[in-house]
């Protein structure tokens, strides 16, 4: 399930100016996290939860994006990804989540002008993290319904229900949720099937927002339609 050693993407410069950070989690762990300034007073703030395979040089060409918006934004790698110690799990991929939400707090970011914004695994620690507070958005990129139905996908024939510890369940959590909410996926998406993105879209509370695009597949295609939308997303929050 988790692959801190795939190298998607390769050579992409950091064209926007970040603080190399750690931050230390509830049991101890050292996590490398990237963090923007650009106006902590009057712009809201993005954490990102990255996917389940790279590092963060493989976020670049996204990260490259938000320069062009007025927002702020920590990402952060999860333990064992990108140098940082420990083992990832469900359970403490949560405590990672919930403890980068405590630095962004004491480092005087308000919990209602943070966005929660999940990529692929990221989506179930941030439907986790978006339950139990009042963040001023959540942006899932590619979500699954639960980790049990997308290795179903590729595993029909084994009982993976019973043989998968992490299940992530984000269709159980979404509607637990009542903050407004974007959802993007590509219907060529390969990976999470595109009608579990949708099944999350239908599932979600209002406000919310959708980006399907019909080619996209499962990293999507950061071009101008997409920056937009981000953009778009934004301006209602505020």
């Amino acid at each position: 399930m988790y692959h801190p050693n795939e190298n998607n993407y390769f050579g992409d410069k950091l064209e926007v100016d970040v603080d190399k950070v750690k931050i230390r989690t509830t049991d101890n762990i050292s996590l490398l996290g990237w963090f923007h300034k650009k106006n902590l007073k009057n712009f809201k703030t993005i954490l990102y939860f990255h996917g389940n395979a790279g590092n963060l040089e493989n976020r670049i060409y996204k990260l490259n994006h938000f320069k062009d918006l007025d927002v702020n934004f920590l990402i952060i790698a999860w333990r064992g990804f990108s140098g940082n110690d420990g083992k990832p799990s469900e359970n403490n991929l949560y405590i990672d989540g919930n403890s980068a939400m405590e630095w962004l707090k004491k480092n005087g970011v308000d919990e209602n002008n943070i966005i929660i914004y999940g990529e692929s695994l990221g989506t179930g620690i941030a439907t986790e993290i978006a339950q139990n507070g009042n963040f001023a958005g959540l942006i899932l990129e590619t979500p699954f319904t639960s980790m049990v139905e997308a290795a179903k996908n590729f595993y029909p024939y084994i009982p993976v229900g019973l043989l998968l510890k992490d299940k992530y369940e984000n269709q159980k959590k979404i509607k637990n949720i009542n903050i407004p909410i974007l959802v993007m996926h590509g219907e060529a998406d390969k990976i999470v099937p595109f009608w579990m993105g949708k099944k999350i879209f239908d599932l979600a509370n209002n406000p919310k927002y959708s980006y399907f695009t019909k080619h996209d597949d499962h990293m999507m295609e950061y071009d101008s339609n997409l920056v937009s939308m981000l953009n778009d997303f934004l301006k209602q929050l505020n």
